[in-house]
């Protein structure tokens, strides 16, 4: 790997923000680390101890932050997806980056299809009729269900597989659109994300975010789910015109919403909290204390095993 500035002598560790709590302590104990997060002065931090800075445990990296640490060696990305570290700059500038795939897949798999059962049989909206004593005056209105409906997956990756497995376990059909067929799945293919959508009652968002797939459900794919379909996305809130989106909740245009992110997290827009087909969730995809510590323990062995100078176990680039 190429050095970039006089190569410090310790094994300096940056955390950009608070991580899992067995993460936090094995870096600390293994590492010198500094913790980003707790500086209120953010640009003085880095000025001071930028330098001695070998490698980031955590995510949020640009370039100019980059250029702030001329001995950075590695990125070590907590979480699967890595849209907010600069992979290009990091590249251009001899940086190493990780992520950490495959321990989520079940977490994250399992809250799709959460989602998705609590969308179809509002089970939130249920919730607060049963607590609210309105079960007295009558039944509750009749629900969807899963069974014998199509669910098109946006992006069949690990994850994405994951979910067309608890998908089928429910009965449902699953279809699917991505970049390309893969060889050797049971599902048909779709070259075309508005005809999927078309075909589907539900569609599932879980590809990666970034420039490449901004607003890729756009307002004519959702036009095309209808007003019996639902979608559902875990990925990134920028895969979806959420602008259209609200716009087709309200009209009835679209049938409903199961959203675990947003454009402008952890800012919502007002409407959505006024809508009864839609059910909201924190960016929760990962966050269960058995994923999270694996997601940390992932991220400490990435950057033992470069300080070592052993291959990396998760590299991007």
């Amino acid at each position: 790997m190429p050095i970039r500035g006089v190569r410090p002598i310790s094994n300096s560790v940056l955390i950009t923000h608070q991580l899992y709590s067995t993460c936090m302590e094995a870096l600390e104990a293994r590492f010198d680390t500094c913790r980003l997060y707790e500086a209120d002065d953010r640009d003085a931090f880095l000025a001071e101890k930028g330098a001695g800075i070998r490698a980031i445990a955590g995510s949020n990296v640009n370039a100019a932050m980059m250029d702030k640490m001329p001995n950075l060696e590695l990125i070590a990305n907590f979480g699967v997806g890595y849209d907010s570290v600069d992979v290009e700059a990091a590249k251009a500038r001899g940086i190493r980056v990780t992520n950490t795939p495959d321990v989520l897949n079940d977490a994250v798999a399992e809250l799709a299809i959460g989602l998705m059962v609590a969308m179809a049989r509002k089970i939130p909206q249920t919730d607060r009729f049963v607590r609210e004593g309105k079960w007295l005056d009558g039944a509750y209105p009749l629900t969807w269900e899963l069974n014998g409906k199509t669910l098109g997956i946006l992006g069949l990756g690990r994850i994405g597989k994951e979910i067309a497995v608890r998908a089928q376990a429910m009965k449902m059909r699953v279809v699917y659109h991505g970049r390309n067929k893969q060889d050797n799945q049971p599902f048909i293919y779709y070259d075309d994300l508005t005809d999927m959508a078309r075909d589907a009652d539900w569609l599932m968002v879980i590809a990666p975010g970034g420039a490449q797939t901004r607003n890729i459900v756009s307002r004519q794919v959702l036009e095309a789910l209808g007003p019996q379909g639902a979608v559902v996305n875990l990925a990134r809130g920028t895969l979806i015109d959420e602008v259209a989106m609200l716009e087709l909740l309200e009209s009835g245009e679209l049938g409903g919403a199961a959203l675990d992110v947003f454009a402008q997290e952890p800012k919502m827009d007002s409407r959505f909290f006024a809508l009864d087909n839609v059910v909201l969730s924190p960016h929760q995809g990962s966050a269960t204390d058995q994923t999270r510590h694996q997601m940390g323990m992932l991220v400490v062995k990435n950057i033992e095993a470069h300080f070592a100078g052993k291959l990396l176990l998760t590299p991007v680039v």
